[in-house]
């Protein structure tokens, strides 16, 4: 499935998500670990050089993680990830915690969350992965982007990109303003203006 999807989108994309996090796909989760995940891996990045050489055109690909994992899990995927020469990692996907909701009436549901919750779930993942890949992969941070802060902090853990969801969402096109404005402080050796 992940072979047809990828040839399916190959000639229109700029880059691809690879998914294997949401908690919303029964069993999804268990390939981001052992030899599921390499051999998954591995057959991603195959498809990717045979579109490549089919096509005339190379189209980057980036694996999508949870924000669930323990260190130990974070180490093997940026393994996995060296291993087999794909092209970035997204940092993270929705949490199945419900630790940072746990007196909310509705904490109890299924499914993932974003926004707030995941922030800090999100940042510790981006973290352990730049430990352990520095600058040999470039990783996307996303979760828990609500200002322009926690844009600039995912930045500072080593991360290259950010994403945004839930937060454009309730705040909309004035938070990529703030974000963008953040971050370049950040660059120019600034810091950030609260803690995270």
């Amino acid at each position: 499935d992940y072979r047809k999807g990828i040839r399916s989108v190959y000639t229109r994309a700029d880059y691809i998500t690879v998914n294997v996090s949401s908690p919303n796909t029964p069993g999804l989760r268990d390939l981001q670990f052992g030899d599921s995940l390499k051999q998954l891996l591995a057959s991603i990045k195959d498809e990717q050089l045979q579109c490549q050489s089919e096509l005339g055109r190379y189209v980057p690909i980036a694996v999508k993680i949870a924000p669930d994992m323990d260190d130990n899990g974070i180490r093997f995927v940026a393994s996995a990830m060296k291993e087999t020469g794909l092209d970035g990692v997204i940092a993270t996907n929705t949490t199945i915690s419900r630790d940072a909701v746990a007196n909310h009436p509705h904490a109890g549901e299924a499914g993932g969350l974003s926004g707030a919750p995941v922030r800090q779930a999100s940042l510790r993942v981006v973290e352990g992965l730049y430990a352990e890949l520095g600058e040999s992969l470039p990783i996307i941070g996303v979760g828990g982007i609500t200002d322009g802060e926690s844009a600039a902090e995912k930045i500072r853990a080593g991360a290259k990109l950010v994403q945004i969801y839930t937060g454009f969402i309730y705040r909309g096109p004035d938070l990529i303003r703030e974000a963008v404005e953040a971050i370049r402080h950040l660059e120019q050796g600034g810091e950030l203006a609260t803690a995270p």
